[in-house]
């Protein structure tokens, strides 16, 4: 699974994910690829879900590439531990998505193809996305 090699400081506050996406709003390498609608934190168990759905769907046949990293701990307190005591150990690490974001691309596999496989890794997110295509400029 994905996580950081090393981090500055070892647990982080939760933050806010207000606002549209700016920097990972388009589609740069693929030419198809989720966009998440809403904005949330995808754990790193749910991208590596997702990924394997495209994977075993195209069958290698693609390239795939996923645009987001969890890069963000989440803490979590033990189960029946009283209060206080600090702050819980990182539990896990999440990517936070803010709405607009692209998520996965694919390419080099038919549209038909391409769009079910996408549509497969989206069940497999917490946050509503929509499948969208780049769109093919003529050269002049």
């Amino acid at each position: 699974m994905l996580q950081p090699r090393k981090r500055k400081y070892r647990k982080e506050q939760r933050g806010t994910c207000k606002g549209m996406a700016t920097r990972t709003n388009r589609i740069v390498s693929g030419e198809f690829a989720i966009q998440a609608l809403e904005p949330g934190w995808v754990t790193a168990r749910q991208i590596e879900a997702a990924r394997v759905a495209i994977a075993n769907y195209v069958r290698r046949e693609a390239r795939i590439w996923i645009r987001i990293f969890p890069y963000k701990p989440v803490t979590k307190k033990p189960l029946e531990s009283r209060m206080g005591g600090g702050k819980g150990d990182p539990e896990e690490y999440v990517a936070v998505v803010k709405r607009g974001t692209i998520l996965f691309e694919i390419a080099g596999v038919s549209s038909d193809v391409a769009v079910e496989a996408l549509r497969r890794a989206s069940h497999k997110l917490p946050i509503k996305t929509r499948i969208v295509s780049k769109e093919v400029l003529p050269h002049v």
